[in-house]
């Protein structure tokens, strides 16, 4: 019998996916993660507790480039979270991305339709911390005024990104952005400005 991914499985992944929840509710907030046990290099511990709190054998993932040429990485998601590895990306309801800079257009993956806009993406990034790199100023739902968030790294063109994300909304993916011990996210509904 394989290794739980989690010291304690239950107890950790309940934990994991009410921070992602919480992060969801609340963009631009960074909530501390409990990160998975022995996840295979790129996939940081903390990306695979994301994972394994919201992939199942329904789920289509969709790998980039240093995750995809790590068979291990596809095999640790198969096993652990019975999610199917697509090399589609329109096909993707997650998006895993180790290389956050170089992630492909957010046009890549699937934006929803207007009858459906739930059958988008979501992209799951790896970034080395939150608190440094360019700011941005965050308004919208779940944020009472506005909140200011920096990560790094992530693609130059990272604000303009969000900003042609927003005025696709209902339609367009949600991000979660991960640290090795933290998680945030900016759904579609975020809107942004430079800090």
């Amino acid at each position: 019998m394989p290794a739980t991914a989690f010291p304690a499985p239950v107890l950790a992944n309940q934990a994991v996916f009410r921070a992602l929840m919480d992060a969801l509710a609340r963009p631009g907030t960074v909530k501390p993660l409990v990160p998975a046990a022995a996840a295979p290099s790129p996939l940081t511990a903390a990306a695979a507790a994301v994972a394994l709190a919201m992939l199942d054998y329904e789920t289509p993932v969709w790998l980039d480039a240093p995750l995809a040429q790590s068979p291990q990485v596809a095999d640790w998601i198969r096993l652990h979270a019975g999610a199917r590895v697509t090399s589609d990306p329109r096909q993707a309801a997650f998006a895993f991305i180790a290389d956050a800079v170089h992630a492909p257009a957010f046009d890549s993956f699937s934006l929803g339709t207007p009858e459906y806009p739930d059958r988008s993406a979501t992209l799951v990034l790896q970034v080395e911390a939150f608190g440094n790199g360019q700011r941005l100023l965050l308004s919208g739902p779940g944020i009472q005024d506005v909140r200011s968030f920096s990560a790094q790294p992530l693609p130059s063109d990272f604000h303009a990104r969000l900003a042609a994300n927003r005025t696709l909304f209902p339609r367009g993916i949600d991000l979660i952005l991960v640290s090795p011990n933290a998680v945030a996210a900016l759904p579609r509904s975020v809107a942004s400005q430079r800090g």
